[in-house]
């Protein structure tokens, strides 16, 4: 099976290149513009990222290879004037072949709204806005961009809210976002969602469950706070939308301290039925930057990441204790407009008070951009493991296209 999963790899590699073009060809991708000069305009972006996974830790009656559509998005936003913006992003995520629906009516197989906001300008550089949004607290990659990550997807545990207080990582409520010279801020007071992944009852299981709105109520545990401030020492990223980058493929010269928060009154409620704040806090750093003249470039990045989600909760992915996660890539030398080759190594790890242990995640990956992040193919094998337990090994392989 393994022979079979890297010919797979192979001829997914392979072919891609033979029709390899500049990523100079997306100077703008594909923009409606309503007048001579741009400023009033629709703009779409669309993008596909599609996985052939091997686990190598599987019951016997389940196939160690798979395939799934990882994420089918698209999304679009227009400005009439510099005064106001609407965005709207919709799609599904993680179709496979247990979830399929055979007539495509089925709960997986359905297109919903990732975003959908409104945004006005109050002055230069300070802009508020309402709506279903992914203006986030807490750190850099709780506001990554799907489209452009450096490692094939994004640290798990830094989504730190994701199906518990929010809708796939966005809330619906208002925010502020904007720049004071190098530094940039968003901040954001949102509704907290009644139904959450978490639909364990605290007295019956014994355990502390992320459901305050559903059993104490909104009045008590209907809001969260949160914000993320970063300053930008060398070159300045674009806060137009809240997307960050995860490689510019040296392009530019980024240096960035941040820090973040996240605070839900009785998000969750304790064993006893008493409720308790989440509270999240994380401090990061990023580096983006050409090594030199031959196409060469860097893209490392660390946080750590104080997680509160009330006495002893763990839930799956998500527990109590602290995460210190990193990841580096280094491009390898060549022409911008030809295929190019980027290794990548990840780790993360963090501590889970409810067991008094800890859990470990390795990475190691490549990218294969064609045509930049426009055109990619990534490969990766991770291993992940808790406490004394056995490691579980799995390979991915996706490709990705956006336009």
């Amino acid at each position: 099976m393994k022979k079979i999963v890297f010919g797979l790899a192979l001829s997914l590699l392979i072919i891609p290149m033979a029709f390899s073009q500049g990523s100079t060809e997306y100077t703008g991708g594909y923009k409606v513009k309503f007048n001579e000069d741009g400023s009033k305009y629709l703009r779409i972006i669309a993008w596909g990222q599609f996985w052939a996974q091997y686990n190598e830790d599987v019951p016997d009656d389940v196939s160690q290879l798979n395939f799934s559509i990882r994420r089918a998005r698209v999304l679009t936003f227009t400005q009439l004037n510099k005064k106001f913006l609407i965005l709207t992003h919709w799609g599904l995520n993680s179709l496979n072949g247990n979830n399929q629906s055979p007539l495509g009516f089925g709960e997986n197989a359905q297109l919903f709204f990732h975003d959908f906001w409104g945004e006005w300008k109050v002055v230069d550089n300070h802009d508020i806005g309402a709506g279903l949004h992914y203006w986030n607290g807490i750190s850099r990659l709780n506001n990554q961009s799907t489209l452009n990550m450096m490692t094939l997807d994004n640290n798990r545990q830094s989504w730190a809210t994701i199906g518990l207080s929010d809708q796939f990582a966005r809330h619906i409520g208002v925010y502020a976002k904007g720049k004071i010279g190098k530094l940039q801020y968003r901040v954001a007071f949102n509704e907290a969602g009644t139904s959450t992944l978490d639909t364990r009852d605290p007295v019956v299981d014994g355990v502390t469950v992320y459901g305050g709105r559903r059993i104490l109520g909104s009045a008590d545990a209907g809001k969260v706070l949160q914000g993320y401030f970063d300053f930008n020492f060398l070159d300045q990223e674009s806060n137009f939308l809240p997307y960050k980058v995860g490689s510019y493929l040296g392009s530019k010269k980024v240096f960035n301290i941040g820090a973040g928060f996240f605070n839900h009154a009785n998000g969750v409620v304790e064993a006893d039925g008493d409720g308790a704040d989440v509270n999240i806090f994380a401090i990061d750093a990023f580096y983006d930057a050409p090594l030199g003249e031959d196409g060469s470039a860097i893209t490392a990045y660390l946080v750590f990441q104080n997680n509160d989600y009330g006495e002893n909760y763990n839930f799956g992915p998500y527990a109590t204790g602290n995460m210190v996660y990193g990841h580096v890539g280094y491009l390898v030398p060549g022409p911008v407009d030809k295929t190019r080759l980027q290794p990548y190594l990840s780790y993360n790890t963090r501590s889970i008070d409810a067991i008094d242990d800890n859990a470990n995640r390795f990475g190691i990956g490549a990218n294969i951009f064609m045509t930049g992040h426009h055109s990619k193919l990534s490969l990766e094998y991770a291993n992940s493991k808790v406490g004394d337990a056995d490691g579980t090994g799995v390979f991915t392989v996706q490709a990705m296209i956006y336009l």
